[in-house]
């Protein structure tokens, strides 16, 4: 009679666990539904189109950031940056034209595409692109928009690579010489860099690795992707309990929790990560976790208007975090109330968020539809 009981119980456990693993199994596979998801079709691309074929071009108000050795040094920013003068400063140029590479690569009817592509060809030009390789020869700016800048020139070679066309493979000669540049500084300053940078903005370390390895896989550039391998993993393995809370800061316009995870998931293998992201940012796998987004009270205030750039780069981090990961699928839609909080504000809005919104809107688009 015992052994007939233990027998009894035993089927029963079984029985149960099994249940709970086809419970387990169909909750994982279900899809996960999108509310008021955007989409980044012809109309709305002709409408971001519009933002940096505005400031390209615009030589005035400019932020140089330079630093002068001597009088000879002191030129116009055209002079000095016949590429990426435009846009308020230089790293929003560089992603200015690259806004306009992607766009054209994904529409290839876009409303302006004559003009736009006569642009590219003239600013982007094989004698253009020399002199801007050339001003990082001055021993007072080799440092000049690191990692940055660096960042947005190598993204913008990624998206090159990535368009099948005839005006692409032009444009990628030429751009050519300034991003073997730019992978060359990466090589050499990562190395030297003993700690990373935490921050909101430019100098953040996990957003200047993330594109800079992004450029790598899609190029199969070996020695830079297990460079920045190795430089996120001493950096970051040991992170734990990241204070997601505390953000965002006044200026911020890239989370750091965020743009750290985002690396880390680039970098790990898929249970790597499994169990770094759980020490990390355990909150993460919480189907109820939510966040605040970013709100600006001055949109004519060039930091204050900040806060809708990090509502677009935490959609996008959001979004690679989620990707492949169904226990994460709930953060695309974080994602979204990101992006469509910041979307209907930037076009038509003041030149302080104009001049680089629009780009940082495209990236947190497309990072929907990967």
């Amino acid at each position: 009679m015992k052994y007939l009981i233990y027998v009894f119980v035993c089927l029963s456990i079984f029985s149960c666990k099994q249940e709970a693993n086809t419970t387990t199994s169909a909750t994982a596979s279900t899809p996960f539904e999108l509310k008021n998801m955007p989409q980044l079709q012809l109309e709305e691309a002709n409408r971001l189109a519009d933002l940096p074929l505005a400031c390209v071009g615009t030589e005035f108000p400019n932020k140089l950031g330079q630093t002068l050795g001597d009088a000879n040094d002191l030129q116009s920013p055209k002079a000095l940056h016949p590429t990426f003068y435009g846009c308020f400063d230089w790293h929003s140029a560089v992603h200015g034209h690259w806004s306009l590479v992607s766009l054209l690569r994904q529409f290839p009817d876009l409303k302006r595409k004559k003009e736009t592509e006569e642009w590219l060809l003239k600013s982007m030009s094989k004698e253009n692109i020399l002199q801007e390789a050339a001003y990082f020869d001055n021993k007072h700016n080799s440092s000049y928009e690191r990692t940055y800048g660096w960042a947005w020139v190598l993204k913008l070679a990624e998206e090159l690579k990535q368009w099948d066309a005839p005006i692409a493979r032009e444009l990628e000669a030429n751009l050519q010489p300034l991003t073997d540049l730019m992978v060359a500084k990466y090589l050499d300053f990562l190395p030297k860099l003993n700690y990373p940078i935490r921050v909101g903005e430019h100098t953040n370390t996990a957003f200047g690795l993330s594109f800079a390895y992004d450029y790598a896989l899609r190029v199969n550039h070996t020695s830079l992707q297990n460079a920045i391998s190795k430089r996120a993993k001493d950096f970051y393995m040991t992170d734990e309990g990241c204070p997601l809370s505390w953000e965002p800061s006044g200026f911020d316009f890239l989370s750091p929790c965020l743009e750290e995870a985002a690396l880390m998931k680039r970098v790990l293998s898929q249970q790597e990560f499994a169990i770094w992201i759980d020490k990390f940012l355990p909150q993460l796998k919480d189907a109820s976790f939510t966040m605040t987004v970013g709100t600006v009270s001055d949109r004519s205030d060039g930091k204050l208007v900040h806060l809708d750039g990090v509502n677009f780069s935490r959609a996008w981090s959001l979004n690679y975090i989620a990707k492949d990961i169904p226990e994460f699928a709930h953060l695309q839609q974080v994602a979204v109330d990101h992006i469509n909080n910041s979307l209907p504000n930037i076009v038509g809005d003041s030149y302080e968020g104009g001049h680089w919104l629009g780009s940082f809107a495209i990236y947190a688009l497309n990072s929907l539809e990967e």
